[in-house]
């Protein structure tokens, strides 16, 4: 019996394979001889089984129905072997890809899925309604016909984003954090910049000492007084800041600080014309001026002097304190010890300067017309008594130049003769109040130096002699023994100037030079300049031998300037 051939799905329903009805048989190579797995096949397909040996055929089979099916089989069994490469041997084995001759690939290959779908990319450019809703924009310009088609509100594109760097990105988040710093406030009104601070911390530091001869801070007058009065008053802020903005620029010369200056001046004396104006309209019709606006008229004074000015800016000050001193009394009584101090100081010291002036009330004993504690004195000359020495040599001169225009003779009359002698006697009788052996003393003693001196310069003929040569000398030695700081120093200008327009002799001049040079060095106030200036004209008229060189006051006149020398 011959046995019947079928074809019929592999096991693994990827191939065809014949089999016989029959057992098995062995195949045509075993799977360890090749890397191949084949279908079943019987080799013995064209010859019979040993239960037909009795060489009967079956009648349903013929050699014509085997040889197609045989030629079938074969051709099948060549699409297995060349499909063999690309078939898994097992469901479990990954696919292998046969790659082209040639160097190897860096990076493995993508699977055959991978390369056969291809991801494609989404458009980012739509409209952000269409993106919400998944769908396809039509990307119209400014608003999409997609939206409008069906109704729905276009919420627009997305502005274009450029890409950055991480170092770009992370740039501009610092700037966007700095730009979301904000500034504090000021805490003190009129104390508007760093700048600003700044110059409120030198006031407190160098310009208040300079201005009197408390050089420690907690009794200057200046930082213990008005630096708490300004805090509350934005005028007297705005006097403070100018005043200090003046003497910084005086030492180091800026156009920030030059500036500044002006703007503080031009709003003090804005707030202080309204603060005048509003207290115009007081009971009677009598102004009283409150104890910050006194300040102000007295620390602009203070600035006309360091600012160096010389065309007489410092008169209307003056005279507004002169109006305040006559009228009226603080009633705090620290401030208005500090007021008449300064106020006086300066009037009586203008009066060296200056061919106008006016006589000054004080006492029968030289004394001004109220007490101050020499102790506690900013200045010197005021609370001692000094300075009512040099208000009446002032008058002296006045009188002596009157007659000299006049050409009356003798220009020293009886009664200027015993003025004369009532001013010496007195100075001769002067106790100094002060400690020995201290700053204080020795600036006192220079004090009395130079007051004899002007009193000799003022009733004796311009020439050498002995006596006013060791007056100078003297003179000289007290200031040489002071120390080189600013409180101290900022109190020296006067005499100096008094002695230095007495000095005949070039030894004399050398130390006079000297001084001022350390002077300049010490205080940076503005006027020194000029002092030392009027001095060198003095200087050259003495040696020409010219008689009018008592008289500085005239030369000071003639150079159309108007200065104090303190």
């Amino acid at each position: 019996m011959i046995s019947t051939i079928s074809f019929g799905p592999s096991p693994s329903g990827a191939h065809s394979r014949l089999s016989t009805s029959s057992s098995p048989q062995p195949s045509m190579s075993s799977a360890s001889d090749s890397p191949l797995t084949t279908p079943n096949f019987d080799p013995n397909i064209f010859s019979t089984s040993d239960s037909q040996s009795d060489g009967r055929r079956d009648s349903r089979t013929s050699p014509d129905d085997i040889i197609p099916k045989v030629e079938e089989a074969e051709l099948e069994l060549a699409d297995v072997k060349e499909e063999a490469d690309e078939t898994p041997i097992s469901p479990t084995e990954p696919v292998r890809i046969r790659r082209a001759r040639g160097r190897p690939r860096i990076h493995p290959p993508r699977s055959p899925t991978t390369l056969s779908k291809q991801a494609k990319a989404r458009s980012k450019t739509g409209c952000t309604t269409c993106r919400k809703r998944k769908k396809k924009c039509d990307e119209t310009k400014p608003f999409c016909l997609s939206c409008q088609k069906n109704n729905i509100h276009c919420e627009g594109y997305k502005p274009l984003e450029i890409w950055r760097s991480g170092k770009e990105r992370a740039a501009e988040a610092r700037k966007r954090s700095e730009d979301i710093k904000f500034d504090l406030p000021p805490l003190m009104e009129g104390v508007e910049s760093d700048l600003d601070r700044s110059l409120l911390q030198h006031f407190a530091n160098r310009a208040s000492a300079v201005l009197t001869l408390h050089g420690d801070k907690a009794t200057n007058p200046f930082t213990k007084i008005l630096l708490p009065m300004a805090l509350q008053h934005e005028g007297l802020m705005h006097s403070v800041l100018c005043l200090s903005a003046s003497h910084m620029y005086s030492i180091n010369p800026s156009q920030e600080y030059e500036d500044r200056q002006a703007f503080h001046r031009g709003k003090a004396l804005q707030l202080l014309k309204h603060d005048l104006e509003r207290q115009n309209a007081g009971e009677g019709g009598v102004m009283v001026y409150e104890d910050s606006n006194v300040a102000q008229i007295l620390l602009h004074l203070l600035h006309s002097i360091c600012d160096g000015n010389t065309s007489g800016e410092y008169r209307m000050h003056m005279v507004a304190a002169k109006q305040i001193a006559m009228s009226q009394k603080s009633a705090n009584p620290e401030f208005q010890s500090l007021f008449d101090e300064f106020f006086y100081y300066h009037w009586i010291a203008s009066q060296i300067t200056s061919m106008d002036g006016t006589d000054v009330p004080m006492m029968d004993d030289f004394s001004l017309p109220f007490k101050i504690n020499p102790e506690t004195a900013g200045l010197i000359g005021v609370s001692d008594g000094l300075f009512g020495f040099i208000s009446k040599i002032g008058n002296l001169r006045r009188r002596l130049r009157s007659r000299i225009d006049s050409k009356l003779e003798p220009t020293m009359d009886y009664e200027a003769l015993l003025s004369a002698h009532a001013i010496d006697s007195g100075l001769r009788g002067w106790v100094c109040p002060q400690t020995p052996g201290t700053p204080r003393y020795t600036i006192s003693m220079l004090y009395r130096q130079a007051t004899w001196v002007y009193l000799y310069r003022t009733t004796k003929s311009s020439h050498p002699h002995p006596y006013i040569k060791s007056a100078v000398d003297d003179g000289i030695r007290y200031i040489n023994e002071l120390p080189a700081e600013g409180w101290i120093q900022s109190n020296v200008l006067l005499p100096l100037f008094l002695i230095g327009c007495a000095a005949f002799e070039e030894e004399q001049r050398v130390e006079i030079n000297r001084a001022f040079s350390g002077l300049i060095a010490c205080t940076g106030l503005g006027n020194i300049g000029f002092a030392k200036e009027v001095v060198d004209d003095i200087w050259k008229l003495m040696d020409a031998g010219d008689q009018e060189s008592w008289d500085w006051e005239k030369i000071i006149n003639q150079k159309g300037w108007d200065f104090l020398a303190t």
